[in-house]
């Protein structure tokens, strides 16, 4: 089984097994949240040149906590399993979509009680595009993320949500040619706990 296999299966086992209710002090947990982002993406397309995209995503936000106790690691920051769909405008080279879905963690770098809560954020998922690229000899297209980014919690419970974000999205070698579109994204939006 190839890595890139192992890490999917890895990511849905743990999105999925979030969203599964642990009780603890007495109250089912599940979903902690829900993100609201949009931002804007650049990358660079060998024949039709720049490729522009603007994502309208919706983050489904899942306390893993619950889980990381029973196996005795217990951190105080944030670390969440994500389920992402989200719909894309694709306005260069032309007018295009993007359809998909993606599975993410996030895991914080502070106590999860401060204002502030830089983390990081990577995963996988799938995508359709209906750009007709030579990059790529499918329009079913798997998708990795990288990517660094901030709440700032201006309410108990709402945040102003800033990420950068690396993504490469590929067909895994269905189909050639497969050498793959690179993304850099600003995203932005509101996070809303539960």
């Amino acid at each position: 089984m190839s890595s890139f296999k192992r890490i999917s299966i890895l990511f849905l086992l743990l999105v999925l097994l979030a969203g599964t209710s642990w009780a603890e002090e007495g109250k089912p947990r599940s979903l902690a949240g829900i993100e609201f982002l949009t931002g804007f993406g650049v990358a660079k397309l060998e024949e039709k040149g720049s490729y522009h995209v603007i994502p309208f995503l919706v983050d489904l936000d899942f306390d893993l906590k619950p889980l990381t106790k029973k196996i005795n690691i217990n951190p105080t920051s944030l670390i969440q399993g994500i389920i992402e769909p989200f719909v894309s405008y694709v306005s260069a080279p032309g007018n295009n979509a993007e359809i998909g879905n993606n599975f993410l963690l996030k895991i914080g770098f502070v106590p999860e009680a401060w204002k502030f809560q830089p983390y990081f954020k990577g995963g996988v998922g799938l995508v359709y595009i209906t750009q007709h690229t030579i990059e790529q000899g499918s329009q079913f297209n798997f998708n990795e993320y990288l990517g660094l980014g901030m709440h700032y919690f201006f309410k108990k419970n709402l945040a102003l949500t800033v990420e950068y974000r690396y993504r490469h999205l590929s067909n895994a070698g269905i189909d050639k040619p497969n050498s793959g579109i690179n993304t850099n994204y600003g995203i932005c939006g509101v996070s809303y706990l539960f």
